[in-house]
């Protein structure tokens, strides 16, 4: 099993900075893609952004490309979300979700383990 916790969210006005960390635990984060997701009251499970098992690679959703940046830290087993330039309607729960497979993706059913989530919140 993976257990997957995620920290660093809170209330912080537009324009503000955030960075978010998933720390995991048991079974190794260590050669999965890793991917953030979000979702807001009433809404779906929108992707953010997914990393390779490396770092090497990176895909961002097109409304966060440019102000978020995804990094991890397989030394610590921990991925990041650095999150800058936030506006109200990035105001979500924010998920990390560890891929079943090598590689990367967008979609939800691509990860298996999925952390309890944290709350970000923008005010204008």
């Amino acid at each position: 099993q993976v257990q997957l916790v995620e920290s660093g969210g809170g209330l912080v006005q537009a324009g503000g900075s955030l960075r978010l960390s998933c720390a995991a635990s048991g079974r190794t984060v260590y050669g999965y893609g890793m991917g953030w997701f979000r979702q807001a009251p009433g809404k779906e499970r929108d992707f953010v952004a997914a990393i390779t098992g490396s770092g090497g690679s990176t895909l961002y959703a097109d409304s966060v490309k440019g102000r978020f940046t995804i990094s991890r830290d397989n030394a610590k087993n921990t991925v990041y979300l650095q999150m800058n330039s936030l506006k109200p309607e990035d105001t979500a729960v924010y998920y990390c979700a560890r891929r079943t497979t090598y590689g990367m993706g967008s979609a939800p059913h691509e990860y298996g383990y999925w952390g309890q989530g944290t709350q970000v919140t923008v005010s204008s």
